[in-house]
């Protein structure tokens, strides 16, 4: 049976009131029933899990508590309107704050009630039971990791609490850590606790000790002990996942979301309520509706993805002077051709020339090919790594849209844009801006006239852990560990697999740019890899917290929300390092006074 897990039609009336936890009704059956028999304990089960859905891209809408979306803040992606928390305006009583707080303590009490009340109430049988116990400690750590990654230190709930007991305050990163470590190792010590599910089985979607592995190595990660996380991602392997050889781009689709590449990921099905909202945010257009295109691709990480032969990228390898020039000059590379123009509509071709006429007066149009303007810029995209066009819509790029006239229709990016069949207007319908030119993601967008029922039921699973993830974050410990070697051959392994084929890292000869210099040169280079193999997949947010280097990649001076070539539409503003630790909402300080408010904001 297909994704049996976040299709739970009744859920948990559970929960603290008033902003700690919710405790409005998600349906009709009371805790104190929800286990009385087998059918009702895997329901409840159910709504353990039903909060990565709250949390995930399940919404007719959207919102700050979709985590996932959160890349919109990172290295890889931009939002598609100022945001408050990238222009030095956020507060700590904003919801993107109280949101994640709320959301997440929300799944960890339910987990804390099935825990408890599976030992204690459940007529299932014994080894069901331990089964779902480790589950459930699993999602409590991964709701308790989630938080400890953003607060960085959070009251710790172990048990089932009433109103009167959500008094705690905050332990600290290191003891949630701890905490979060103990839950998985109980997980990985279950004997019933299966290492993984294959393809088809009916508990595909579960949690399985790989991903309590992976997800204990991760914890070690930030606990800087390289040695455990090591050895921890090393059993990853063991439990039998592996990179998909079937192609980059064919990995993000409904065919292969339960590859073995998959550890752990949210489930979706095509079935109203019960899909995700992706071509919403990500702003595709099909024969279901239409998007917005709530964020987009960065620059950053688009001139992050090397040349096929392993050279750093540089725009000044194909147009000379390009980085000195006032980034504004630089549009002129990216204007189409008019060397066709008197095949368009009268309409067009007036509305082109009257563009061109415009911009020459700004621009060199010297600087501009009559017939071929886009064929040269075409070719800088096509001739990096395969997937950067995997990942992004880049200019001159096409991508299969909706139906028009009972046919499916090819878009193309091009600018600036006039036609129905010419991109962004088909990517940000309702909010169409006319002066801008932006990269749009590719990766998890539909194509063509798909099966999906409507643009907020979208099928295909969204991943939170895969392999690649386990490689790379592997590699990053044994650099730390000094074991270069190591680290280049699971770094390769993710360069080379099908469909990539990019050349391999290596440590014999200086005069390729594939060459590592050192444990600094290796750093690097592992983390532009997780920069530019996770794009789109609400990685990228959290590795540059991680590492520290948020307020210098995508704060930094001249850094912001910007056009292709380098303009900037608004600009990030970096108020200080108190950013890395997000407040205890404002709202939470008012209702529990054990709470301490978060050095540095403004309460």
């Amino acid at each position: 049976m297909k994704k049996i897990i976040l299709f739970i039609a009744i859920i948990l009336a559970w929960g603290c009131n008033d902003g700690f936890l919710d405790r409005s009704p998600y349906g009709s059956i009371s805790s104190g029933n929800m286990w009385t028999t087998d059918d009702l304990t895997d329901k409840g089960v159910g709504g353990v899990y039903q909060v990565l859905n709250i949390v995930g891209m399940k919404s007719t809408s959207w919102g700050d508590i979709q985590l996932y979306q959160l890349d919109g803040y990172s290295f890889s992606s931009e939002t598609r309107d100022a945001a408050p928390i990238m222009i030095g305006t956020i507060t700590p009583s904003h919801s993107l704050f109280s949101n994640a707080w709320k959301t997440y303590y929300e799944g960890i009490h339910r987990a804390n009630d099935a825990i408890s009340k599976i030992q204690t109430v459940s007529p299932s049988p014994e080894e069901k039971k331990a089964r779902y116990i480790a589950e459930c400690k699993f999602l409590r750590a991964y709701y308790y990791s989630r938080l400890n990654q953003l607060f960085k230190g959070v009251p710790v709930y172990l048990e089932p609490v009433e109103n009167d007991d959500c008094t705690r305050g905050q332990e600290s990163e290191e003891e949630v850590w701890e905490v979060i470590i103990q839950d998985l190792t109980d997980c990985i010590n279950e004997p019933n606790f299966p290492n993984k599910y294959n393809k088809g089985d009916a508990n595909y979607g579960h949690a399985t000790k790989g991903a309590a592995y992976a997800l204990r190595g991760k914890a070690y990660l930030y606990l800087e002990k390289w040695k455990e996380a090591a050895a921890d991602f090393s059993k990853v392997k063991e439990c039998g996942y592996s990179l998909f050889q079937g192609g980059y781009k064919e990995l993000f689709k409904e065919a292969n979301e339960q590859c073995d590449e998959m550890i752990f990921s949210i489930q979706y099905v095509g079935e109203s309520g019960f899909g995700s909202n992706t071509q919403v945010i990500l702003g595709s257009r099909s024969v279901k509706g239409s998007g917005f295109a709530i964020y987009t691709a960065s620059s950053r990480v688009v001139d992050l993805f090397e040349w096929k032969d392993g050279r750093a990228f540089s725009w000044d390898d194909v147009i000379p002077g390009y980085t000195q020039m006032d980034p504004q000059k630089r549009e002129v590379y990216f204007l189409r051709d008019t060397a066709n123009l008197s095949l368009e509509p009268a309409s067009t071709q007036l509305f082109i020339r009257d563009q061109f006429k415009q911009k020459a007066k700004y621009l060199n149009m010297d600087e501009y090919i009559y017939n071929g303007n886009e064929n040269r810029i075409k070719q800088i995209y096509e001739g990096r790594d395969p997937r950067l066009c995997a990942s992004v819509i880049t200019p001159y790029s096409s991508i299969l849209g909706r139906v028009i006239s009972g046919q499916e229709q090819m878009f193309t990016s091009r600018w600036p844009f006039t036609a129905t069949t010419e991109l962004p207007p088909t990517l940000d319908h309702y909010n169409i801006k006319t002066d801008h030119f932006r990269y749009y993601h590719r990766k998890f967008v539909y194509e063509g006239d798909s099966e999906i029922i409507d643009r907020v039921s979208c099928p295909t699973d969204f991943p939170i852990i895969r392999y690649a993830d386990v490689l790379l974050m592997w590699a990053e410990a044994l650099v730390e560990l000094n074991d270069l070697d190591g680290a280049i051959e699971l770094i390769n392994q993710v360069r080379q697999r099908s469909s990539v084929e990019m050349p391999p890292l290596q440590r014999t000869d200086m005069s390729k740019p594939t060459y590592v210099k050192d444990q600094t040169n290796l750093r690097d280079r592992v983390r532009n890899e997780r920069r530019c193999e996770f794009i789109n997949e609400g990685i990228s947010f959290f590795d540059e917290r991680r590492w520290k280097t948020w307020h210098k990649t995508v704060f930094s001076e001249g850094e912001g929300t910007k056009q292709v070539w380098g303009t900037n539409l608004w600009s990030n503003k970096w108020p200080g390092d108190y950013l890395y630790t997000w407040p205890v909402p404002t709202a939470e300080i008012e209702k529990n006074r054990n709470l301490t408010p978060t050095p540095g904001w403004s309460y």
